[in-house]
């Protein structure tokens, strides 16, 4: 079963996304939330860091649900949640 005990997450400026890490037993698995989900899922978001952050602390337990359905349709090395996801 994936678990998310690690609460570290980071922002990739790259891929404009929130980078977080799951674990499938002793599997690392490394998650990517956009930042269109993020402000979907709180309105008022901006695009900014530390409110793409927020948005993410905010909505942990949402979004380790959709990680955990996404993970679970095909195991790959790392996942992207995006906004149609939620």
């Amino acid at each position: 079963m994936l678990n998310f005990p690690n609460v570290s997450r980071a922002y990739d400026a790259t891929r404009r996304s929130v980078r977080f890490w799951g674990y499938d037993g002793a599997l690392e698995v490394q998650f990517f939330v956009e930042d269109r989900a993020l402000v979907r899922i709180t309105p008022g978001t901006t695009k900014e860091e530390s409110s793409l952050l927020r948005s993410f602390d905010g909505n942990r337990e949402r979004i380790f649900d959709v990680a955990r359905r996404v993970y679970q349709r095909r195991r790959k090395g790392s996942y992207e949640l995006i906004a149609s996801d939620f």
